[in-house]
């Protein structure tokens, strides 16, 4: 899935429908600033407006995480093809149903985070994706010069990191608005979805402040159900 190519799709089908940003934010219960996001390929919709999305304006969900506008076409068979016709769509719904992704939403099992993310999954592969990662503990007005963030899977007692983002430049940052930037998006990642379950994935947040003082926080994530 291609997070840019989602994010062109979104406006082609806004602006198609004659709708602002404004007026697409306020549809799915959304700011203007997350539909800007979307668009510009920064973050994607959670799964369940992706759902919304390809009802609304009937697009096959596939489409969507293709970043393909093609409307759902109900075509007028002809008599004298429709034996050829049933062949060929019984061999087109055997390929779909292997390759047509199934969803799982993660969310956090820490009070201190709320956090938005999906693992999109066939039997080949999965994707993961979190897009919005928002603290919401103690306040915290330390501003940090170096902050890394790891997501990684925990299976027997071994930690496997999925992905990292580190933050180290001149400029000090807080912890609030260092996560309004982040997201994760691992494409094509070697493991089914069989093979997570409800507790094994967390991240891990490291902050050191300017005068060295360190602060962590371990968050687990929590899917939806099992696979």
């Amino acid at each position: 899935m291609n997070q840019e190519k989602i994010g062109k799709l979104i406006k082609e089908i806004r602006i198609k429908h004659n709708l602002t940003q404004a007026e697409l934010a306020k549809k799915y219960g959304v700011t203007y600033q997350a539909v800007s996001k979307w668009e510009n390929g920064k973050n994607i919709p959670d799964i369940s407006l992706l759902k919304k999305m390809s009802t609304d304006f009937n697009i096959d969900i596939n489409d969507i995480l293709e970043g393909n506008l093609n409307k759902k076409k109900n075509t007028k068979k002809i008599f004298f093809l429709i034996i050829l016709i049933i062949v060929i769509l019984a061999i087109v719904i055997a390929i779909v149903k292997k390759e047509t992704f199934s969803f799982k939403t993660i969310s956090s099992k820490c009070s201190n985070f709320n956090i938005t993310g999906s693992i999109a999954y066939n039997s080949k592969k999965s994707s993961i994706y979190i897009s919005d990662i928002n603290y919401c503990g103690k306040e915290d007005y330390e501003n940090y010069a170096k902050i890394e963030c790891t997501l990684y899977e925990k299976t027997e007692n071994k930690e496997n990191t999925i992905s990292k983002y580190e933050y180290n430049k001149k400029e000090a940052i807080r912890l609030d608005e260092f996560l309004k930037t982040l997201n994760f998006k691992i494409d094509d990642y070697d493991r089914t979805c069989k093979n997570y379950n409800k507790t094994n994935l967390y991240l891990k947040i490291r902050a050191q402040s300017e005068n060295g003082k360190v602060v962590k926080h371990i968050i687990p994530l929590s899917l939806n159900d099992n696979c």
